[in-house]
């Protein structure tokens, strides 16, 4: 406890709350401690030199928990933060944000896991979506689906590049059936109502353009031959089933 006098103890306790446990020569929060924050949190765990420093757990008034490692007051290292929304997330953190490889559960049931950068998706990751049971694996971006990715479905699933979340240049679905069908997404301009003021309104939409269809290609096949010869044309009709672009759940 500590050997301040009173006056001081009582303006500590103004500024930082209450604090049971271990100090140094100093005065200072070092070691062992709790303290009750002036607006309700607690933090129960290591302290180094007035800061917390080492494993920890952190609970906000608002039912929002933190369970693991600080490094100057921050989350820094490997820990679990428990969301006022039934979210979570494990994995690792750098100054208060999720930075290297966690997994994200979200209160819908969705997950994700892969590798963070400054709080957001960014590198390669996989993305389950609990409702349709399909998943994308591939590259992020600042939070955004980027780069080459794929999209896995009951009985298909579609490979392309991807900017901002959609599809962009060429691309290919590989049905179970055992055939691909190669085209690609355009966006196409939709007219909507005006807005309020009277602006012009438009909606942008993705629509798929086929070029052919082929037996499946040899990597595709897991070493059962190559594919067969060249593909068949096939008009704009004949698209496949879309592509489930569901939009990732916010972190």
């Amino acid at each position: 406890m500590s050997d301040i006098d009173s006056d001081e103890f009582d303006e500590e306790r103004n500024k930082l709350g209450e604090y049971e446990g271990d100090r140094n020569e100093a005065g200072e929060r070092h070691g062992m401690g709790k303290a009750v924050l002036p607006k309700g949190d607690v933090y129960q765990g290591r302290y180094e030199r007035g800061k917390r420093h080492g494993k920890g757990t952190y609970r906000f008034v608002n039912g929002a928990r933190y369970v693991g490692d600080y490094l100057q007051n921050m989350k820094h290292g490997q820990g679990i933060f428990y969301y006022p929304d039934g979210s979570k997330y494990e994995g690792s953190w750098a100054e208060d944000l999720r930075q290297g490889h966690g997994v994200y559960t979200y209160s819908n049931g969705d997950t994700y896991v892969g590798e963070w950068l400054n709080h957001m998706r960014h590198g390669e990751g996989t993305y389950r979506y609990h409702d349709t049971g399909s998943v994308y694996t591939g590259m992020w971006a600042n939070g955004k689906i980027e780069s080459v990715g794929e999209f896995i479905h009951a009985n298909h699933r579609y490979s392309s590049n991807f900017v901002n979340n959609n599809p962009s240049g060429p691309g290919k679905y590989v049905f179970d059936i055992g055939c691909e069908q190669h085209g690609e997404y355009h966006q196409i301009e939709q007219d909507r109502a005006e807005g309020e003021w009277g602006e012009p309104g438009s909606s942008t939409l993705l629509k798929w353009f086929p070029k052919c269809i082929t037996g499946l290609t040899s990597q595709e096949a897991d070493g059962e031959g190559e594919g067969e010869g060249e593909g068949v044309a096939v008009g704009e009709g004949e698209a496949p089933p879309e592509v489930s672009l569901e939009a990732p759940a916010e972190a």
